[in-house]
Formats: structure tokens, sequence, C-alpha cells
């Protein structure tokens, strides 16, 4: 009868060992991906802070550019448009892809200005584009913390066994900021 004691506590302990491990495995990946949701969620939180600080320029820039260039009215409408999407973008996704046509549209007008060398001297316009040149800096680090986070998220919730944990809590996969293809052509600066 002790030897069926003995047994029967030793495979008790086994069982309790191996269910507070199965636990503390849940718990821990759980939290692992919530921490990692996090970090992608406070790495966005920067890029919308430096897309906001983008966007408040704009403005500026665009009215300074007005008075020098009224015959580029295409180019400065692109511009409004464009900011005006950003501010009707829901998802992350749409405001990626509202941001892309910002930057295209910011590239255009800047073509534009090289064509008027008056507006390049000017005081107030070149305040305006080196806030503007700090910003798309600040953005482009933004962008990348925001991937990096990302990468390291979506590795954590497709790998074995994480994936089960990740799936079980609904964890999904979280878009990339991707440059759009227009990014991928330098623009055309004429004379």
């Amino acid at each position: 009868m002790k030897r069926g004691t003995i047994i029967l506590l030793v495979v008790v302990g086994i069982l309790v060992i191996l269910a507070i491990s199965v636990v503390n495995f849940f718990v821990g990946t759980h939290n692992s991906l919530v921490a990692l949701d996090e970090t992608v969620n406070n790495a966005w939180a920067e890029v919308e802070n430096n897309l906001q600080r983008r966007y408040d320029l704009i403005p500026n820039l665009v009215n300074t550019v007005k008075g020098f260039a009224d015959q580029e009215k295409e180019v400065l409408l692109g511009v409004t448009e464009a900011r005006s999407r950003v501010g009707g973008a829901g998802s992350v996704s749409e405001r990626i892809d509202a941001e892309n046509d910002l930057s295209n549209a910011l590239s255009r007008l800047l073509v534009v200005v090289e064509n008027y060398p008056q507006l390049k001297s000017d005081q107030n316009f070149r305040a305006l584009q080196d806030e503007l040149a700090g910003t798309e800096n600040r953005l482009a680090v933004a962008r990348k913390r925001y991937n990096d986070a990302v990468r390291e998220f979506n590795v954590l919730t497709r790998q074995f066994p994480t994936n089960f944990v990740a799936n079980m809590f609904g964890f999904e996969a979280k878009p990339f900021y991707e440059a759009p293809e227009a990014a991928q052509e330098a623009p055309t600066v004429e004379f």
C-alpha cells in the first residue's frame, strides 16, 4: 500500500509540475505578446506624432509657396488634397496610404520650388523647409522604429509554439509602413 501511495504522489506531483509549466508558458507568452503589441502601438504613436507635425507645417509651406508660384496651382492643390485624405484616414493601412500620397505631393512641391530661386532665398520659406526636412528625418526614424517593432511582433506571433497562444488570444500581424512605388524614382528637377 505504501508503494502504491508513493507512486500516486509522484505521478500527481509530475502532473502538477506539468500543469504549472503549461500555465507559465501561456501566461508568459501572452504577456510577451501584449508587451510587443504595446511597443508597436507606441512606435505607431511616434510616427503619428511626426506625421501630425508635418501635417501642421504644410499649410504654412503651401501659403508661402503660393505667393511665388501661383501658376503651379495643380501641385499646390495636390498637396492640399493629399493632406485632407490624411485627416480622413481611419485605419493604420489607410493612414499609411494617405501619408504616402502626401509624401509624393510634397516631393512634387519641392521640385516646383527648385524652379523659383527667389523663393528658395526667402527666409520664411527656408525656415519652413528646414522644419519640414527635420520633420521628415524624425519621421524616417519613427517609421524605422515602427517597422522594427512590427517585425519583432509579427515574428513572435508566427513562431511555433507562440503562434498557438497568439491565435487563441486574437493577436494578428501588424502592417509594415512601406514606401510608395513613386519613392523608387528620384523627383526630376528642371531649371
